[in-house]
């Protein structure tokens, strides 16, 4: 979720949902540690729970990293494994790691005894390119294990280094959720969340009760957020209080975009990340529209977002 996932989106779905776990978008620790490229670390206190993510290798170098966002309050820092694009393949990092397990336990240790109580933890595919996974992902687990992880997800998809784009690596490898689960039956005590595939909450309750510990959604979750992260914490979460109006998320947002912009933030920055709120709604087009094209300009403020919402009615869902 590189460029999405930034601390606007986050604080935008965190108006829809006050229980799922937020991920940030992967950080290198190289960034933060040789780069002091800290303003990457920043979010707003309302995004708790929130997840810093992870891209590295090194593991002194993921151990500085670690420390630096245990400092910032971080919820929990995740090492990605998964992540197959080229720009990732070249720092040696992401999906390429499913190759090197020693390597990866190595990093996951360090970055542990730098958490304190902070969870560290690992997402990773089913493995890549040419590997059996039947063999090499529960080695790869069994080293995670063997270094202290207790949570882990796994995108139950391989990766191919070569030849797939990321976006073809997220669609085109089949899907081996069975695999998955036998990865719950071999390490009973590790939290297991499963990514890859899962478009709606029915689909993630499915999951749930068929023995996964949780469910990480991804770009369902961006581009449909209200069906997803709308009712996660009725539907997941079993809490009382109801969800809140798609208008009434937009109306929640006004004070944040009032601040940013008054920051020197770009609305575009920000609803850029709400384009899909209306999605399946009368009046989901010209909502997309106006941000689209009124976004952009220098002196864009509220009263976009008011243009744009004179589409619908304060009734709607």
């Amino acid at each position: 979720m590189m460029d999405w996932t930034d601390r606007h989106c986050r604080y935008f779905h965190r108006r829809l949902s006050a229980e799922t776990l937020l991920y940030t978008e992967m950080v290198t620790a190289a960034a933060l540690v040789r780069g002091q490229a800290l303003h990457l670390l920043d979010y707003n206190p309302e995004e708790h729970p929130v997840a810093l993510q992870l891209g590295g290798a090194d593991p002194g170098e993921l151990a500085e990293a670690t420390a630096l966002a245990v400092d910032y309050g971080y919820d929990e820092v995740n090492l990605n494994c998964g992540c197959p694009s080229d720009r990732v393949q070249a720092g040696t990092f992401g999906a390429v790691l499913m190759h090197t397990p020693q390597q990866v336990a190595a990093c996951v240790r360090a970055m542990g005894d730098a958490a304190g109580p902070v969870p560290v933890t690992i997402k990773c595919r089913l493995g890549v390119d040419d590997q059996n996974v039947q063999e090499t992902l529960p080695n790869f687990i069994d080293h995670m294990a063997g270094a202290g992880v207790t949570r882990l997800i796994i995108h139950a998809r391989k990766a191919w280094l070569k030849g797939l784009s990321p976006k073809e690596n997220r669609e085109v490898p089949p899907l081996d959720y069975d695999l998955a689960r036998r990865m719950k039956v071999r390490h009973p005590q590790m939290h297991i969340s499963i990514n890859g595939g899962i478009d709606s909450l029915s689909m993630a309750q499915k999951m749930l009760h068929s023995g996964f510990d949780g469910v990480m959604i991804g770009r369902a979750a961006y581009h449909n957020p209200y069906d997803i992260l709308g009712q996660a914490d009725q539907q997941i979460f079993q809490c009382n209080k109801p969800s809140l109006s798609r208008v009434a998320v937009v109306h929640a947002m006004r004070p944040y975009l009032k601040d940013e912009r008054a920051k020197g933030t770009k609305l575009s920055h920000i609803t850029r990340h709400m384009l899909g709120l209306f999605a399946g709604q009368p009046g989901a087009k010209q909502w997309r529209r106006t941000l689209s094209e009124q976004s952009h300009r220098a002196d864009a403020g509220l009263d976009v977002i008011d243009e744009a919402l004179a589409h619908f009615s304060e009734t709607i869902d």
